[in-house]
């Protein structure tokens, strides 16, 4: 383990040493590290404990929660909670369904739970991603918001979701399904909805009050918000609660009583660099895992489905949700195409691969999942660019012509 931590430093070090020339070239961190954990699957350097695997699978997901809801503007949300709103819940539950019918019917062997796992876990979306289109100013703002917001707020609602089916599927969820432990599923959810959300608002009143009375040094404050989404989860998992809904339910608490106020952008700051570092090491496992699950990454079923989350199964319920909202198609279709799945499917999949291993269809799920993202990685890593000006051109003539 030691040669694979030695690895991954060094990997970090030359890409942050050359970050500005890859994004010039369109190469992403995602990209570096995925294909750098794929290369390390085929060394004898990539023997690493299951525990370490889950320990930065579940600390990147409490983090990950927690940094995108925190960085949500509560004016942004309530300025485009219509179509948000019809996104999260019209759109996201129909791709889950459409998804799970067709992974159904692909996969007919596969035990029900197992399908219900990979229909929630392709579900989250990761504006990273597309940045260049979710950051391009060429880009209408409405647009781009709606697209974070939406990245920020879908893997919270799919989380508990995903849990429960890899528990079910695991036969640890009492009975696989039965009553009671849907019961238990549902209660765990409720405390850590409430243990998040008393978390989270009482540490961005207490961080405010302490800065605005100058007891604490300002440079020890992000050091605070970097723990309280792990006093959330933890907290939350001590006491039998969903330790990810806390997580998240502590950061959208948390920007509503902060994000307004003074150095809340600072704040985060090394919350967001945590995260990344994280995020880098998920990634390079799950290029890992790739190597592992090639076989069955490369068989075309598993392809099919991949790409009908892509387009199809996303593209579909978005543009169904956004009927009759006042956006023209060419905004549909540039919504609809731009739903990565990334890191969050990414460590769903890195979980599943842990709580799951040794079961008949484990290695489908994974590889399914993993195929899934590494098709977007591509494919939207590629396409941004192009895309964001060729949108953003005809964005300004509608706008020209409307004016």
């Amino acid at each position: 383990m030691a040669a694979s931590m030695a690895v991954f430093a060094l990997v970090v070090i030359v890409f942050v040493a050359l970050s500005a020339r890859a994004g010039r070239a369109y190469v992403s961190a995602p990209m570096v590290f995925m294909v750098a954990g794929f290369v390390l699957g085929g060394t004898a350097l990539q023997q690493l404990d299951a525990t370490l695997i889950a320990v930065v699978a579940e600390a990147t997901l409490a983090l990950l929660l927690f940094h995108g809801a925190a960085e949500l503007r509560p004016r942004d949300l309530r300025s485009d909670s219509r179509l948000t709103a019809r996104l999260l819940l019209l759109a996201l539950p129909v791709s889950v369904v459409a998804t799970f019918v067709v992974v159904r019917a692909v996969f007919p062997d596969l035990d029900v739970w197992l399908v219900v796992v990979l229909a929630a876990a392709l579900a989250p979306t990761d504006a990273a991603l597309a940045a260049a289109a979710v950051l391009d100013p060429v880009v209408p703002a409405r647009v781009r918001r709606l697209l974070t917001l939406e990245s920020g707020l879908n893997d919270g609602i799919a989380t508990p979701v995903v849990l429960f089916a890899i528990a079910a599927a695991a036969g640890t969820a009492g009975g696989a399904g039965d009553g009671h432990g849907v019961l238990r599923a549902v209660l765990a959810v409720a405390v850590g909805v409430a243990l998040g959300s008393a978390t989270g608002s009482t540490a961005g009143r207490l961080l405010h009050t302490a800065r605005r009375r100058r007891w604490a040094e300002d440079d020890l404050v992000p050091l605070a918000v970097l723990v309280v989404p792990l006093l959330s989860y933890y907290g939350a998992d001590a006491v039998g609660g969903n330790g990810f809904m806390a997580a998240f339910m502590a950061g959208t608490t948390y920007a509503a009583t902060h994000s307004s106020r003074a150095g809340a952008t600072e704040d985060l700051e090394l919350t967001r660099l945590t995260s990344a570092l994280l995020a880098a090491a998920a990634w390079m496992l799950f290029g890992l895992a790739v190597s592992t699950y090639l076989a069955a990454l490369v068989q075309w079923r598993t392809l099919v489905v991949a790409v009908l989350c892509l387009t199809v199964l996303r593209m579909v319920p978005v543009a169904l949700s956004l009927t009759r909202s006042g956006l023209r198609v060419p905004t549909l279709l540039f919504v609809g195409w731009f739903g990565p799945r990334g890191l969050p499917s990414v460590v769903f999949a890195l979980l599943a691969n842990d709580a799951l291993a040794g079961r008949p269809g484990a290695e489908l799920v994974v590889a399914t999942i993993s195929a899934t993202v590494v098709v977007s990685v591509v494919a939207h890593g590629l396409s941004a660019p192009p895309l964001a000006t060729s949108y953003g051109a005809w964005a300004r003539r509608r706008i020209t012509l409307d004016g």
